[in-house]
């Protein structure tokens, strides 16, 4: 055991995992596996629920997996039902759940939104309901671990519903850390942004979908490099690795803050490095840009 393991501590815990079968969340249920963290964890993926309780309960860990979509409470309840049942109480929650389809607002039914926002703040509500009682019961404390996105930090056209969804999930949570700060139950936030999952693909319509499939894949690397200050995405093993540092005792007086695990982007704010010669690193295009662009073929 290294100097880390022994000063994040995170050894014998138990964890809640909303949405941890597949994609980042599966990275995150194995990840605290790894850690000698016991975990409950739900997934409306079945197939995903199965191979990931079979990788944790192979690294030795207690594992309680439930087929649930969390954005039904009943379901919802069920499952945290079956997770204090199993372990009694809980010392980590992680709400990972979330996603959408990008479209203008105005092409979607008052349904539709009313889906996107409770698929990206309504459960977190609900989890947040039931998670705490199960964090009181261990009489030390906890955290919870929300993710938004960085659309909650700018206006991102085709994702108006889903922004402002996440963006609620943020100042919820920070309400949640001063309220629930003298129990020691901490609440912090992860934004990614752009990162290679399936969530992230499915945002997409098909037809772009198909388009950026059809595009040599050496491309995506050149535009992540122009988009992303680090110059690669962030992987859902690196947004795990932020749950782990939240989750331990490495971050025991971090409570109320928003952790942007995107290689830069949010830090950027728009800034991009073109990759013609001589322009500059601004967000609007220079000559030599606008020349590629725009001049004559």
């Amino acid at each position: 055991m290294g100097a880390l393991d022994v000063r994040g501590n995170l050894g014998g815990r138990n964890a809640v995992v909303v949405g941890g079968g597949g994609g980042i969340g599966k990275a995150i249920t194995v990840g605290l596996a790894e850690a000698q963290v016991d975990v409950a964890f739900c997934d409306v993926d079945s197939a995903a629920l199965i191979s990931t309780k079979a990788e944790v309960a192979a690294l030795g860990r207690r594992v309680v997996a439930e087929v649930a979509d969390a954005t039904d409470p009943e379901a919802l309840r069920r499952f945290y039902l079956a997770a204090g049942d199993a372990f009694g109480h809980a010392d980590i929650v992680v709400n990972v759940v979330g996603g959408v389809l990008m479209k203008p607002f105005m092409e979607k039914t008052p349904e539709v939104c009313a889906e996107d926002i409770q698929r990206n703040y309504g459960y977190v509500l609900d989890s947040t309901r039931l998670a705490v009682p199960l964090l009181r019961k261990s009489g030390r404390g906890g955290c919870i671990i929300n993710f938004t996105t960085i659309e909650a930090h700018r206006g991102a056209g085709g994702f108006a519903v889903y922004a402002g969804a996440k963006a609620a999930t943020t100042n919820f949570s920070k309400a949640m850390a001063w309220e629930l700060g003298p129990e020691r139950i901490r609440v912090n936030v992860i934004a990614p942004d752009t990162t290679p999952s399936e969530g992230n693909r499915k945002a997409l319509p098909s037809q772009l979908q198909a388009a950026n499939e059809a595009v040599p894949p050496d491309w995506w690397g050149k535009a992540m490099q122009m988009y992303i200050p680090l110059g690669v995405p962030p992987s859902s093993e690196d947004l795990a690795n932020a749950v782990l540092f939240l989750a331990s005792d490495l971050a025991k007086s971090i409570t109320g803050q928003v952790i942007h695990v995107d290689g830069g982007t949010a830090a950027a704010l728009g800034m991009l490095r073109w990759p013609f010669d001589g322009d500059s690193t601004l967000p609007v295009p220079m000559g030599p840009t606008l020349a590629k662009l725009f001049g004559p073929k």
